[in-house]
Parts: structure tokens; C-alpha cells; sequence
């Protein structure tokens, strides 16, 4: 099944997910068992794939590591004020096996979901942790020379940093601004043989799925490594980690997507070493800022950059949109996210308005009231989105004009989609501001005069008529309160 240009996404907390449908209908968690219409829930029309975030086997080690770590686990009261000991499953990030764990069913449940989704033309991405590996792995054992390597005076010195592996000391891993993680061993980037069985890891998940998502995959450039952990590796390599590994990879998937959580400004890096898609980071930093001017300068990047970047406004890294930002500045926010180029990530519960981020450690979420119309709002939004093929040809950012006596249009953002060969242009504008907002927008196309334009909004009811003379003269005009939108199609 073939990838669009710029798919649409909908992560699953695939522990948590199966839990809530085990207490709604007194049934197996395996994946397996997951009915036709629950699989309808969470493939909205518009949705492209599906992450099912968490199926590997998770660590015993680790287990144990997280359920004896006080701050963790007042993390996990807070989150789940009725925490169980059951409740803590572990961390999906500290591996044991790249196999689905049984508790989903295994890998006989994972095929079963995937011909699922397949069968509804529905995309299944699923994970890779690229930087480390639980304690109990069994490349610990059998394959020291894949990890960064200490001495004992250093495992006694400095216990939280490193553990013991029988004859060896490896590294707890970790990234060049915080301490290390306890329960998980870094793998040295800078090994061939680390690149080798890297390479292997990911062709045996490309058998199972059609995305890998990578975590934190800007641990491994040359000179991330290099300044985490420079004089405990041998010698830097001359090529950089992610192009080795990914070239070997399309060798025998050509066909599966990568997306790369990436920060740190990395991201154009990480494309240019082979990612299909990197984490938009500074976007969703500069959308719960509120900061108009700011989304519209990184907006001005180079568009091969952009048709490249994952858009989000939460994962199950971030806290629930809901909890940061009140309703309106969120819809507004959720139309920028759904009409820029590149993929486009939506997380389980966002659209209901659930407002806890579990973590990733536990099975089990809060009691939440949702919320039905918001539910409704969000499937309007990828379905209007998708049926008028407004993300298809080509994207412009463009500079709504004002007069001297009213600047307002500064607070608004806007872009146009033109597919010409179809016939299809789209327009968005977004007052992304507390107060009203009035401007004339220049449209981007030249051949508007000599007529009438009907100007539909697949969103909401009703339809304008403007001069196409007018349009061509002056732009569009548009008065917009706070944080209200247009997304409008035109036709003649």
C-alpha cells in the first residue's frame, strides 16, 4: 500500500487503548480480539495510518527498576490517583525483545490487526529505539561489543551511570543534557557492529508494519554521540549512523516510511541523512505560545523542509492540548496543524478532550469525562480536509494586508493549496489572536477575473459569492474574531 505525500496519523497507547475496551466490554487485550467497529473508532475517514505505540516485549528488569523508583511512581499517582501494583506495566522504551508482547497477543495479534487496518486502506506504523536497550536483552549477554563500555572503578564510583554485565561494565543510557536512565544500556552508535544489527532490528519490524518511528533518533548522529559520550567509544566514523543504517534498510523495504522524533533543531539534518519525516518540535512550541509571529516565520522555511515534518499538538511525550490551551485556541491550533504540508500527528483522547497524558509506564488511564461535540469537531475537521483535497498540489504561505489605521492583519495566518491539473484551490486563514482581526488576503492565482467565484467551507454550512475582479484587484476580504478560521474552497 502506497504512502500519500502527507499522511495523516493517529497514535495509540496500544497498553492503555486495549485496557479501556477490556473494562468497556469484559474481553481479551490482545490485539487480536479487537472488533470491526473499534477498529472504526480510531480510523476516522481522513486518517492514514495508525501507530500503535508500545506492542514490544516489554523488560521483567525494567519492571522491577520502575516499580522501586519513588519519583516515578509519585508520577504515576498523580496521573492515576488509584494506582494498582498491577497498574505498572513497564516502560515500552526499555525493550527486552523487538516481539510483540503476549500480553497483545504476540505476534499472531499484531498480523491480525494490521490485515485490519490494511482492510481499510489504513497504514500501520509501529516503534524502534535506535539508543538503548533494556539490562535484561539479550545482546547484554551475547554482544557486549555492541555497547558503550566502562571499568569496575567506575561502576563503584558512579553506580547510576553504569551497571555490570557479567565480565563487563556497560553505560546506563541517556542524552548529553540529563542523567542517565536506570533502566536501559546505551548501545554505541559508533560500532560497525552496533550499525549492523541496527540495520537488522529494523528490517525485521518492516516485516511487521508499514512506518517505523524512531525514537529520539538524533542520539545517534556522529557529533550527538560524539559529545554524549566522546573518548568511552572507538574513533568516530567518517559516515554518519542514520545514512548507513537506513541505506541497508531500503535495500529491502524501499517502501517503508520513517519518521524521526528529532529535536534540538536537527531536523533538516536528519532528513538529509534518509528520514522521510522529522518531528515538528519548534511548531507545536510556537502554537501553545500563542505566538502568531512566530508560526508565520517558521512557516517561511524552504517548503521541501516542511512537506517533510511531522505537525502535532500532542503525543504521548507532551502533555493533552486540553490541559495547556483553552478550547478555541486549540481548534484554531488543530486547523493550522491539519492544513499545513507534511504528516500530521493526532493522538487517542485528543479528540474527546481528555486532559491526563498518562505515562507510558502504566495500563491503565484516569476516568475522564469526554466530550462528544468535541469528538464530532475533530472528525469534521479530517473528514473536511479530506474529501476537498485540500492538502493536494502546491502550498503558499501568504501575507494578509492591512491599512494604516488597522494593523490587525498581523494576527492572522494564511495559506493557499492550488492543485491546478484537478481544479482544486483551498485557501486557510486563522486569526490566531484574542481580538478581532480584518485584512484583505492576495490569492496566489492569476486567472481569477471575468466572473463569479463560489467559495464553499467543507467545515461548516454555507457558501460566499465574490467578483472574481475584486478577488484579482483587492484579495479576498475577511473579518475574523478571535481564533475563528476560514477554510474555503473555490470554485467558479
Amino acid at each position: 500500500m502506497s504512502w500519500p505525500s502527507d499522511p495523516v496519523i493517529y497514535e495509540i497507547n496500544t497498553a492503555v487503548w486495549l485496557d479501556s475496551l477490556f473494562q468497556a466490554r469484559e474481553g481479551s487485550l490482545s490485539l487480536g480480539e479487537v472488533t470491526p467497529a473499534e477498529w472504526d473508532s480510531v480510523t476516522p475517514h481522513g486518517v492514514d495510518a495508525v501507530w500503535l505505540m508500545g506492542v514490544w516485549e516489554r523488560s521483567p528488569a525494567g519492571l522491577e527498576i520502575a516499580k522501586h523508583n519513588q519519583e516515578l511512581i509519585a508520577s504515576f499517582r498523580e496521573a492515576l490517583p488509584d494506582l494498582t501494583d498491577d497498574d505498572i506495566i513497564g516502560s515500552p522504551y526499555c525493550v527486552r525483545r523487538y516481539v510483540v508482547d503476549s500480553m497483545f497477543g504476540g505476534p499472531d495479534g499484531l498480523a491480525t490487526a494490521r490485515a485490519a487496518l490494511a482492510a481499510r486502506g489504513v497504514r500501520l506504523i509501529l516503534d524502534y529505539v535506535p539508543n538503548h536497550v533494556a539490562p535484561d536483552h539479550p545482546w547484554v549477554a551475547e554482544h557486549p561489543e555492541r555497547f558503550v563500555r566502562g571499568t569496575p572503578d567506575e561502576a563503584a564510583t558512579d553506580p547510576a551511570a553504569w551497571m555490570s554485565a557479567g565480565d563487563h561494565v556497560l553505560a546506563h543510557g541517556r542524552d548529553p543534557y540529563f542523567p542517565p536512565w536506570p533502566d536501559v544500556v546505551q548501545l554505541d552508535a559508533f560500532a560497525a557492529e552496533t550499525r549492523v544489527a541496527t540495520a537488522d532490528t529494523l528490517s525485521d519490524i518492516a516485516d511487521q508494519c508499514d512506518g517505523v518511528r524512531c525514537d529520539m533518533a538524533m542520539l545517534l548522529t556522529n557529533p550527538v554521540f560524539a559529545k554524549t559520550w566522546g573518548g568511552r567509544t572507538g574513533p568516530e566514523p567518517v559516515e554518519e549512523f542514520w545514512p548507513a543504517v537506513i541505506a541497508s534498510l531500503k535495500a529491502k523495504h524501499p517502501e517503508v516510511v520513517l519518521f524521526a522524533e528529532t529535536y534540538w533543531d536537527l531536523e533538516w539534518e536528519l532528513q538529509r541523512q534518509g528520514f522521510d519525516f522529522c518531528y515538528d518540535k519548534r511548531l507545536y512550541d510556537r502554537l501553545i505560545g500563542e505566538s502568531v509571529t512566530s508560526v508565520r516565520d517558521h512557516l517561511r522555511a524552504d517548503l521541501g523542509y516542511q512537506s517533510r515534518l511531522l505537525r502535532f499538538l500532542e503525543n504521548h511525550d507532551e502533555p493533552r492540548i486540553a490541559s495547556r490551551v483553552s478550547t478555541d485556541v486549540e481548534r484554531a491550533a488543530a486547523v493550522v496543524i491539519a492544513t499545513l504540508p507534511g504528516a500530521t500527528l493526532w493522538h487517542e483522547g485528543q479528540f474527546e478532550h481528555r486532559r491526563v497524558r498518562p505515562p507510558v509506564f502504566l495500563r491503565r488511564r484516569p476516568d475522564e469525562v469526554e466530550d462528544p461535540e468535541s469528538a464530532a469537531w475533530y472528525r469534521r475537521l479530517l473528514a473536511a480536509v479530506s474529501n476537498a483535497r485540500v492538502r493536494s498540489g502546491s502550498w503558499r504561505l501568504i501575507e494578509p494586508a492591512g491599512w494604516p489605521d488597522n494593523q490587525t492583519c498581523h494576527d492572522l495566518l494564511a495559506w493557499a493549496w492550488s492543485d491546478e491539473k484537478a481544479g482544486r484551490r483551498s485557501l486557510v486563514v486563522v486569526n490566531f489572536s484574542d481580538v478581532d482581526a480584518q485584512a484583505r488576503v492576495p490569492l496566489p492565482w492569476t486567472d481569477l477575473r471575468g466572473g463569479t467565484w463560489r467559495l464553499s467551507d467543507p467545515l461548516q454550512s454555507g457558501e460566499l459569492e465574490r467578483n472574481g475582479d475584486e478577488l484579482a484587484d483587492e484579495g479576498l476580504f475577511v473579518a475574523l474574531g478571535p481564533r475563528h478560521i476560514h477554510l474555503l474552497c473555490f470554485a467558479r
